[in-house]
């Protein structure tokens, strides 16, 4: 049989927390307790699993010290509700389906809160999954769900045929009735992201952040004057080549590449067409240097491991278990960091 040693700190133990009551006087309380005592009291402080394991070892053995341990700490409610995570976020990276043609399946999004130009301070971006290509439509302020449909159907549906299927994020404009109703009729499919996780229309964010990254950097003395570079990224955006498809958007949809700077080095007679000429050619340079560097920076970053399966950690959530979500908003010092769902 065996023995177990108690000596003067269980009997500390068993002072500050008594034995429960169903456990008869004299007989030496289980492992559960054991642990219980090494993982909860005020003075252990609810150590994690190595600072349990060791607090333990120090005094008391048996056969499944370790695996027991690790069984009531990973199931603590305690420890799931307080304690900042200290890995990445947990989930396997799986991309959106390839769609089969260009313009069938869509990500759309919002780029909000501009300096006012030209009447506008927004911009919606609209991003096709097979062909990389994008429409920037300049907008003067976040539009109404149907204002958003018919911006679609006129800018891009009217080109290119109905789509499939339409990523968005869950704001109001694509969780309204009009909207579901609208898509419902033309046939095309909804997709809603998961909430507080603009990463699930991946293609679409990173457009706004190459969008985002010029206007700052070219637009910044001028922050009044972005609606007019506008076309111009879309022209950039469309014409350079992309990573995942080694061929420009253009290429993808019309098969081959468009005249894109037509003018010419000759001097002309008319000044306003040589004004012209010489600050598009401008804007031009530093459109396509701005977009370019941008992109290889996230190609190094991408190459360099940043989104490598190696470094994520992965879990299958099912159906009816509860899981512990993130706390949105201003926390107190002693509000739990993680509620239970």
């Amino acid at each position: 049989p065996v023995v177990w040693e108690v000596d003067a700190d269980i009997k500390q133990a068993l002072r500050l927390e008594p034995a429960p009551s169903q456990c008869p006087t004299g007989v030496l309380l289980g492992v559960r307790e054991l642990i219980r005592w090494a993982h909860t009291l005020p003075s252990s402080g609810h150590p994690g699993l190595a600072r349990t394991v060791r607090g333990l070892r120090g005094k008391y053995w048996w056969p499944t010290l370790a695996k027991d341990v690790r069984l009531y700490v990973s199931s603590c409610s305690v420890c799931a509700q307080s304690k900042a995570p200290r890995h990445l976020p947990r989930g396997k990276l799986q991309p959106l389906p390839v769609p089969q043609r260009p313009w069938s399946h869509l990500s759309v999004d919002f780029i909000t809160d501009l300096s006012p130009s030209q009447g506008n301070t927004t911009i919606l971006v609209i991003v096709d999954r097979f062909s990389k290509s994008c429409c920037l439509l300049p907008l003067p302020g976040l539009p109404t769900a149907l204002q958003t449909a018919e911006a679609l159907f006129t800018h891009v549906f009217l080109l290119y045929g109905v789509p499939e299927d339409i990523v968005s994020d869950r704001g109001p404009q694509f969780t309204s009735r009009v909207w579901r109703e609208f898509m419902e009729r033309l046939g095309v499919s909804v997709s809603l992201t998961s909430g507080y996780h603009p990463e699930s229309n991946g293609q679409v964010e990173r457009v706004n952040q190459e969008v985002g990254t010029f206007l700052r950097s070219y637009c910044q003395d001028r922050p009044g004057e972005w609606a007019r570079y506008v076309p111009w990224v879309e022209l950039a955006q469309n014409s350079l080549r992309h990573s995942s498809t080694n061929m420009s958007p253009f290429q993808c949809v019309l098969g081959y590449q468009p005249v894109l700077a037509p003018w010419h080095q000759s001097q002309t007679e008319a000044p306003a067409v040589e004004e012209w000429v010489q600050s598009s050619r401008e804007t031009w340079r530093a459109v396509q240097d701005t977009l370019k560097a941008g992109r290889w920076t996230a190609e190094e970053e991408w190459g360099g491991g940043y989104c490598h399966e190696s470094r994520q950690r992965w879990c299958l959530f099912l159906f009816g278990r509860r899981s512990a979500v993130v706390v949105a908003g201003l926390l107190a010092a002693t509000d739990p960091l993680f509620c239970f769902s």
